[in-house]
């Protein structure tokens, strides 16, 4: 590990050192007395050519290596216009450290296009893929990028349950658990316990966590198992202040991102869309005379939109110039969104994010006011008792806050350009895969 030096590492400027590469055999080519092997490791790849004149035995050896054997190479730099990267070594000695068994699950060389099922099933052979690695490499970047935007901010890092007596969004989407002799469940969202933090006067936190949702579902978008990203803060006017920190932070995340990961970027042969002007906000009833104007398209529930129209407003909204926007003033959904009074109506402080036709985020100001959270509670039909641990934070003087949960894999997702959400996440969880 001392002497390993690893493939991106290695320039034409370093013609003539002697340097130590390790990895996999990516390609293999014989051409009678020569063989060239290319060395892909996780920072790239980079050629061997064994010729026979020049080193019999070690030529010999060469003729040995599989596809995918794991292998040691020592070798001097040298700069040849021929070579991927432009440099190659000349080998001084070859060692293979593990064969790999033939015939391959998935060929990582080729450009040959699995179904996603067989990807899955052989994960630890597809990631493998230099593509596929830039996907994860360019999700790292992604989330270094967002949490230094919130440790420079002076948000607390926290980390909340992911066993919970009841889910913050209740219902039946939930996978229960055996908690010794008590019923628990998996944690849908850290809420309940960010606006307990409030109360404690943590003032402004985020965590990167898991959240489960045992829904049924066949789409492209969903995941049984979803990392998120949280935030919650205090002391707001309203939702606005919630969406200020959302897209301050995205774009900061977007930009630095576009910078960090540009080798990722540039070998998923994609661009990432940073959003120069402020994100639109635009009302719920606007969302939808939108969808039925230009689109003729009624969403069904006449309280929410839905994947079709998110992705009509987002072709909408980016041909003119926004890849992101806000949807606001949405009906009244859960106990423990603060309402306002638009008009003649009441309405939710509850927002959606929407990138490139995609609901990223979704959050809004919360209620701090324990009888009007009291009375939401019982009108959604939910026992105070199962919640009283949250409730009780609310009696000794809440401050008014707000947050929202942001979907990681989403935004790889809509960043990285890829069709299925589960190309984005390393071991993907849905109804029908529990393993590997």
């Amino acid at each position: 590990m001392i002497n390993r030096t690893h493939a991106s590492d290695v320039g034409p400027g370093d013609d003539g050192e002697t340097v130590e590469v390790s990895g996999w055999a990516h390609e293999i080519r014989d051409l009678g007395g020569i063989t060239f092997i290319v060395i892909r490791d996780r920072g790239g790849s980079i050629q061997a050519t064994f010729k026979e004149d020049r080193s019999p035995e070690l030529f010999e050896k060469a003729q040995q290596v599989g596809k995918e054997d794991v292998v040691t190479v020592t070798g001097e730099v040298e700069e040849s216009g021929q070579a991927p990267g432009d440099r190659e070594l000349v080998p001084e000695n070859l060692e293979i450290v593990s064969e790999a068994e033939s015939p391959l699950p998935l060929d990582v060389s080729k450009d040959i296009d699995s179904d996603l099922s067989t990807r899955l099933d052989n994960r630890f052979m597809d990631l493998r893929q230099p593509e596929v690695h830039s996907v994860f490499s360019l999700r790292s970047h992604l989330m270094e990028s967002m949490e230094e935007w919130f440790d420079e901010n002076g948000y607390i890092n926290i980390q909340t349950p992911n066993i919970a007596k009841m889910g913050a969004e209740g219902g039946a989407e939930l996978f229960p658990v055996i908690y010794y002799d008590d019923e628990a469940f998996l944690s849908q969202s850290p809420q309940l316990y960010k606006q307990m933090l409030m109360a404690a006067g943590f003032d402004r936190v985020y965590e990167t966590g898991t959240a489960f949702r045992a829904e049924e579902f066949a789409t492209s978008r969903h995941i049984s198992e979803i990392s998120m990203f949280d935030v919650e803060l205090s002391f707001i006017q309203d939702q606005h202040d919630v969406m200020d920190v959302l897209e301050e932070s995205l774009r900061y995340t977007l930009e630095e991102t576009k910078e960090r990961a540009s080798e990722d970027l540039e070998r998923l042969d994609v661009e990432v869309q940073v959003p120069d002007e402020e994100f639109p906000r635009i009302k719920f009833e606007r969302a939808r005379e939108i969808l039925e104007e230009e689109f003729d398209h009624v969403p069904d529930d006449p309280n929410d939109l839905d994947t079709k129209g998110e992705k009509l407003l987002g072709e909408y909204f980016e041909e003119k110039g926004h890849p992101a926007f806000f949807v606001i003033g949405y009906p009244q959904e859960k106990f423990y969104y603060m309402e306002a009074r638009d008009g003649d109506k009441y309405q939710s402080r509850r927002f959606d994010m929407i990138y490139k036709g995609l609901e990223l985020a979704s959050g809004g100001q919360r209620e701090h006011d324990m009888d009007r959270l009291m009375s939401a509670v019982e009108e959604e039909g939910i026992d105070p008792n199962d919640i009283s641990f949250y409730l009780e934070s609310f009696k000794f003087g809440m401050p008014p806050h707000g947050g929202y949960g942001l979907g990681i894999d989403r935004l790889v997702k809509q960043v990285a350009d890829l069709d299925n959400v589960k190309e984005g996440i390393l071991f993907p969880r849905t109804p029908d895969r529990l393993e590997p």
